[in-house]
């Protein structure tokens, strides 16, 4: 697995599917010249176990690849979700074209291509796809080595695919609370009124939650997170 760009949490992840590693390396540095971070897979199944522990926001897949070809990941990426797909490939049929939207990509590019044509359409995707979204619903959330998915309420370790950390709905919405804006510092009054049921109504019971979180996380390889700060409240903390 190879990764670029050092990131926040805000920069769109772009899952590159590419078995030809020049290929591989000028797309990932157009995407990260474009403010994408980027993961590379480099044949159909290393791209599914990707998708599942990483959750990018976007994925680039090749269809002529070894193990899985494209279509084959294409197919069980839809039976996952919606994960917004542009497919890649040499063969400039309109069949394959026709294949690939039936099965359900988001575009189609076509080699030899222009990574900056690759990449605005990448953009487009992304601005098309989050324009259709239901109200409501959260982008995942990555900071530092932790996977927050509002919508399925989950928080995954980013370096160890499959694996789920166990927390209470509450220890949840105050992490992805956090998370959201790694850089603020919320006030325990914030933090009531945000993130624990109606009925608690005193600051220390933050305090309480906050406590089991970060022991969670401690087991889990996260050190502090959530930072306290003296006399203010808390922050998300560790390396943001």
């Amino acid at each position: 697995m190879e990764t670029t760009a050092q990131a926040g949490a805000g920069q769109a992840l772009v899952l590159i599917a590419e078995d030809d590693d020049e290929i591989a390396l000028i797309l990932a540095a157009y995407f990260s010249r474009g403010g994408f971070r980027t993961l590379r897979a480099q044949d159909g199944r290393q791209a599914l176990a990707l998708h599942l522990s990483a959750r990018p926001d976007l994925v680039l897949l090749d269809v002529q690849m070894p193990g899985l070809d494209g279509w084959m990941v294409l197919s069980e990426l839809r039976r996952r979700g919606g994960t917004p797909v542009i497919m890649v490939t040499a063969m400039d049929q309109d069949v394959d074209k026709l294949t690939g939207l039936r099965i359900g990509a988001d575009d189609y590019v076509v080699k030899p291509f222009n990574p900056a044509e690759v990449v605005a359409r990448a953009q487009a995707v992304l601005r098309r796809t989050l324009a259709q979204a239901p109200a409501g619903m959260a982008a995942v959330i990555r900071v530092d080595d932790l996977v927050i998915d509002p919508g399925k309420h989950e928080v995954a370790l980013a370096h160890a695919p499959g694996t789920l950390l166990n927390l209470t709905l509450t220890e949840f919405k105050l992490l992805a609370y956090l998370a959201r804006s790694p850089r603020q510092v919320f006030s325990r009054t914030d933090l009531l009124a945000h993130c624990l049921p109606e009925g608690d109504t005193l600051e220390r019971t933050v305090d309480s939650h906050v406590s089991k979180l970060r022991r969670k996380l401690e087991e889990a390889g996260i050190d502090d997170v959530p930072r306290g700060i003296r006399g203010v409240g808390y922050k998300f903390g560790g390396k943001a």
